[in-house]
């Protein structure tokens, strides 16, 4: 069969709950190839796993059908295809129900699903077999959470999505497949690349990975925001990949947003890792070997990676039972809104003591999220927000009904925020790993809602991981006090670390990952010497309790920076407002800094 010598994949959704409208935007604006969608978080999956224990016909995405509504006609007609995780832990049902939709609209696409990786009813036998399932971060047993276990998906790659795409389908939808392996797997089918082809799998994997957070990638949370020409009916990013792997980032033209280099090294950064080992399912892609070039307005060509064999493992995502938590506000007005708000808190806890696991005080609007980072002595108004978290539901009834008996019992000035604070039900993260070859995927084909073809994956590939890691630094314990880290702030000769450089943060459990890509080569070169791993450990030592590990990317002029025991526990386990990290690389940028007379700045 002749090959097609380019594609072009475009991204319509990063989150569920990402913007409803986003995949009309890429539809209606100019003809893609292939749209991908992602809807899937590791704890969505437990959330989903509950929804299709109480209906079995449901534990999918189902705003996804709404979206697809409006756009299905035009697709078909395009001969653009959807790739979409929208599927969550039934996929079966997600494909009957859009097969549904199309017949209310008078259509009938071929829709393929991808499944298998739900392995909740086999963890015993997987077991069984001489599977461990402990957690791959943290070395902890399985033996203590699994009574506990609510759900259990493997990460699959894009071998199975490959092998759907040989039936033609309009749509696929799939269960827990990776985020860049839904985007990787067109280039595969359309280009005929093979499976062990690391260096073009690793263009595949970062392509993916530019484009899989939606508009993060072209202007959403960029540093530089004001720079951005605006954020109405903002463009959501599209790659034009060629045979080769080398790809461009761009977005439908007239559209909001904002493609440069520095949009697109800021999502490169976003929850990066060990750069030379970005692992998934496919190969294990080298970051320190991306180049980028801007190539045109709003188009941004990259190129030169290198991929490496992949593990002959698995990553299995598991949620399971972790008791409950509860979280309420009240609102303190000025002046000494600080010294009030510290008041209300000491009244608070000596009135409720528990038992809890863990208890949190914030100071919404004084320090919330960056701590003593915000150098600043106090806030015209602050939200006063207390959490706790107990095993047991019951350990939280008088918390609630304690926050509203406060305002009329502590000094004045305070506004009532909502009612009694309900208990949460708490999902935490586990993740594991699994051979390969212990579970395979499968694929389906389904036409008029029924299914007419099915098929086992066994040709994913597995093999043995041996990329070296890059020079690292690490920083265990905090050396100096928070008040002697800050010192070099109040300089009069400081600038903002800002500056000198853009930055982008994120999570991935309880680890925070901060990004931070100097301006110039300059603005590099002085950032190695100065922003050390150590002295991130010392700055984010009243929120990070683990230590700090800081890798290199001279190629990005930047610097990729792990806090681990970073976020309270991170995903729904967390009382802090900050839950993902999503503020801590505003904070760094924040700090001033000494620099030398003659460097240029921005």
């Amino acid at each position: 069969m002749s090959r097609k010598t380019s594609i072009t994949i475009g991204n319509a959704g990063g989150y569920w709950g990402d913007d409803p409208k986003a995949l009309e935007r890429q539809v209606f604006s100019g003809r893609l190839d292939y749209i991908s969608m992602d809807f899937l978080a590791e704890i969505t999956m437990s959330i989903l796993q509950k929804q299709k224990q109480n209906d079995p016909a449901l534990g999918y995405a189902r705003d996804f059908l709404p979206m697809l509504k409006a756009v299905l006609p035009k697709l078909m007609a395009d001969g653009t295809t959807i790739i979409t995780n929208a599927g969550g832990v039934n996929p079966q049902s997600c494909a009957r129900a859009i097969a549904e939709l199309a017949a209310s609209l008078d259509l009938h696409p071929r829709i393929a699903i991808v499944y298998g990786d739900d392995i909740l009813p086999v963890v015993s036998d997987l077991e069984g077999q001489g599977i461990a399932f402990d957690n791959m971060e943290t070395g902890e047993t399985f033996a203590g959470v699994r009574s506990k276990i609510q759900a259990a998906n493997i990460y699959f790659g894009a071998a199975p999505v490959v092998k759907a795409l040989q039936w033609k389908p309009h749509i696929v939808i799939t269960g827990r497949v990776t985020d860049t392996g839904i985007t990787m797997a067109p280039m595969i089918h359309e280009f005929g690349w093979s499976l062990q082809d690391w260096d073009k799998l690793a263009h595949g994997i970062v392509a993916g990975h530019i484009i899989e957070c939606g508009s993060q990638s072209t202007g959403g949370n960029f540093t530089d925001w004001e720079q951005v020409p605006s954020f109405d009916n903002i463009g959501y990013p599209i790659v034009e990949v060629h045979a080769d792997g080398s790809f461009f980032v761009t977005k439908h033209k007239g559209s909001g947003g904002l493609v440069s280099v520095d949009t697109v090294r800021e999502q490169l950064f976003y929850e990066m890792g060990s750069p030379k080992a970005y692992i998934t399912p496919d190969v294990v892609a080298d970051f320190s070997s991306i180049h980028l070039e801007q190539a045109g307005p709003d188009r941004v060509r990259v190129f030169g990676i290198k991929g490496y064999e992949p593990t002959p493992l698995y990553k299995v995502s598991m949620a399971y039972d972790d008791g409950y938590k509860s979280v309420g506000s009240i609102m303190i007005s000025g002046p000494d809104a600080r010294k009030k708000a510290e008041a209300f808190s000491k009244i608070f806890w000596n009135r409720c003591q528990g038992p809890f696991e863990e208890t949190l005080t914030e100071y919404v609007g004084f320090n919330a999220c960056h701590r003593s980072l915000v150098h600043a002595p106090d806030g015209n108004e602050i939200l006063l927000r207390l959490g706790a978290r107990a095993m047991e539901e019951k350990d939280l009834r008088l918390f609630g009904k304690m926050i509203p008996s406060l305002i009329l019992s502590g000094p004045p000035g305070v506004a009532v925020i909502g009612g009694v604070p309900k208990a949460q039900k708490v999902m935490s993260y586990w993740p594991a790993l699994m051979p390969k070859n212990a579970v395979h995927p499968e694929i389906a084909l389904y036409e008029k809602g029924e299914q007419v073809a099915s098929e086992i994956v066994r040709d994913t590939p597995s093999g043995q991981f041996q990329v070296q890691e890059p020079s690292m630094q690490t920083a265990r314990t905090a050396s100096q006090s928070i008040e002697a880290a800050l010192a070099q702030h109040n300089d009069a000769k400081a600038v903002p670390i800002r500056r000198l450089a853009l930055g982008r943060s994120g999570d991935k459990g309880d680890t925070a990952n901060i990004g931070i890509m100097a301006r110039t080569p300059e603005a590099y070169a002085f950032l190695d010497s100065y922003l050390t791993a150590q002295r991130v450990k010392d700055l984010f030592q009243e929120l990070c309790l683990g230590e700090v590990k800081r890798y290199s990317l001279p190629n990005l002029q930047g610097f990729n920076f792990l806090l681990e025991e970073a976020l309270g526990g991170g995903g729904t386990r967390t009382l802090r407002i900050d839950a993902q990290g999503k503020t801590f690389a505003q904070a760094l940028l924040a700090q001033k800094v000494v620099v030398p007379a003659d460097m240029r700045l921005t």
